[in-house]
C-alpha cells in the first residue's frame, strides 16, 4: 500500500466539495483523461463514475466505485482501469491547522498491476498521487479563494 499526504490549505468541507463533484474527476486524477457519467448519488457508496484513461486515442473505457463514504472526512473507492486491473484507493481529510490533511492510500488489487512487484509498482503510484494531491489543492484552494 502506498501513502501520500499533503497539507491542503481549504477546510475538510472544501476539499470534499471537490471530490464530491464526479465531473471533476479527470482535473485532479492523474491519468484520467475525460468523464463519460457520473451517477446521480455519487459519492455516496455503491455509486460509480464511468470515466476515460489514456492518452487519446488509446484509451480505457471503465468505472471506479465507492466503497464508502462518510462526509467529509472518508472516501475509500475501487478504481477500475482493464484490461490493466483495479486499484484500492482510500482518501483521508482530517482538520489541520492552516487547513486539511489528505492522505491517500492506494494500491493495485486485481489485473497484470497487481502481479508487479511491490517495490516496483509503489514508487509509481505514490509519484502519480503526489500529482493529484497538488491538482486537488489547487481546485480546492482556488474554489476557497473566490
Amino acid at each position: 500500500m502506498t501513502h501520500t499526504r499533503r497539507l491542503i490549505k481549504a477546510t475538510p468541507e472544501q476539499v470534499w466539495d471537490v471530490l464530491a463533484d464526479g465531473w471533476l474527476y479527470p482535473l485532479w486524477v492523474v491519468g484520467a483523461t475525460r468523464m463519460r457519467a457520473v451517477e446521480d448519488d455519487w459519492p455516496a457508496a455503491g455509486a460509480k463514475i464511468h470515466h476515460s484513461a489514456g492518452v487519446w486515442p488509446l484509451v480505457i473505457d471503465d468505472n471506479t466505485e465507492v466503497v464508502e463514504s462518510d462526509p467529509p472526512s472518508l472516501l475509500r473507492l475501487k478504481a477500475r482501469g482493464w484490461p490493466l486491473g483495479e486499484a484500492r484507493v482510500t482518501i483521508r481529510l482530517a482538520p489541520a491547522d492552516g487547513g486539511t490533511h489528505v492522505d491517500i492510500d492506494e494500491d493495485a488489487t486485481d489485473g497484470p498491476g497487481a502481479l508487479v512487484p511491490a517495490v516496483l509498482r509503489e514508487p509509481g503510484i505514490r509519484w502519480r498521487n503526489v500529482e493529484s494531491l497538488r491538482r486537488l489543492a489547487f481546485l480546492a484552494e482556488g474554489r476557497s479563494a473566490r
